[in-house]
């Protein structure tokens, strides 16, 4: 693990495939350790697997971070969002990751590839991965979250 960074994991369905070896690289060139959880080829594949396989990491680990792109981000969002602890952002746009840090502390950010121009992923993860969570007001509505998800999950053992 890249000294003092925790690990970003990363995960594409097959009409995100090719974006996702260009974001590896860019992570990499910020000195961030990233963790390839698939698709690994372009042929056709269930987004909702690979959807928890970086929402479970992401949820696991305190201060991990996840990237997931398709098509549009919505599915990967769905699925996501699922996993206790995961709380993943659909962005297309710097605004949009900006606020869901400040605001909402996302710890997965959703790209959707047929919406967003590669240039502006960039930008958008880069803004993303630089914006901290402003707490404050903003708390209190995480904690009240987090205990929907406590108390769901608890309904459902």
């Amino acid at each position: 693990m890249t000294k003092g960074r925790s690990p970003i994991f990363i995960g594409a369905d097959h009409r995100g495939f090719a974006l996702k070896a260009e974001i590896a690289a860019f992570l990499k060139t910020l000195g961030h350790e990233v963790i390839d959880a698939g698709t690994y080829e372009e042929e056709p594949c269930d987004y909702p697997v690979i959807a928890y396989e970086v929402a479970s990491q992401v949820a696991r680990m305190k201060k991990a971070r996840g990237i997931l792109v398709c098509m549009s981000g919505i599915g990967h969002s769905i699925a996501a969002n699922k996993v206790p602890g995961a709380y993943a952002a659909l962005c297309y746009n710097k605004e949009a990751a900006m606020l869901s840090r400040q605001h909402n502390n996302a710890n997965i950010l959703v790209l959707g590839a047929k919406f967003v121009s590669r240039r502006e992923m960039f930008a958008i993860i880069r803004v993303w991965l630089s914006t901290a969570f402003e707490g404050g007001r903003h708390l209190r509505r995480i904690r009240q979250i987090k205990a929907m998800e406590r108390k769901l999950f608890k309904a459902f053992q």
